[in-house]
């Protein structure tokens, strides 16, 4: 009888960043901010809208899906504006976020997601309560503001 090889173990593969896109959608100088129904994860925190990027699509095919999903609109998908990393100590992955521009018509969106929609001056984002992830990307635009006037 031949002497059996041990089975190799198998490592477990590292677990990939979970990737998820946002969407800056400006309206007459404002832009829009989406409040987290109450029973979800995260629960009434304020963000953009998007969601995550599936195996089989690119960031941007991925937020078009996700606007139309959230908002039933159609949007064009403009260029990457911010990339973040952040970990949440309730995810087992570390998040991936890429904030795109998107322009849609305001007219046009219907609240499919969320607790409250709300046209926001950059400037007063910060006063929102944000996810943590969005924090970083929420003060660059106040500050991008600030620079302006």
């Amino acid at each position: 009888m031949k002497p059996r090889r041990p089975k190799k173990q198998l490592r477990p593969s590292p677990r990939k960043r979970l990737v998820v896109v946002a969407a800056v959608i400006e309206s007459h100088g404002r832009i829009l901010a989406c409040q987290r129904r109450k029973n979800d994860a995260f629960g009434l925190k304020w963000e953009f809208p998007g969601g995550k990027v599936q195996p089989s699509e690119q960031p941007a095919q991925a937020l078009a899906r996700e606007l139309k999903e959230e908002l039933r609109v159609e949007a064009v998908i403009g260029e990457e504006v911010y990339r973040t990393r952040h970990r949440y100590a309730e995810m087992a992955r570390e998040i991936e976020l890429i904030f795109f521009t998107a322009q849609a018509d305001e007219k046009d969106m219907h609240n499919l997601s969320f607790e409250e929609m709300r046209w926001i001056r950059p400037e007063d984002l910060a006063k929102l309560d944000f996810l943590p992830a969005d924090r970083e990307f929420v003060a660059k635009l106040a500050a991008r503001t600030s620079e302006k006037t």
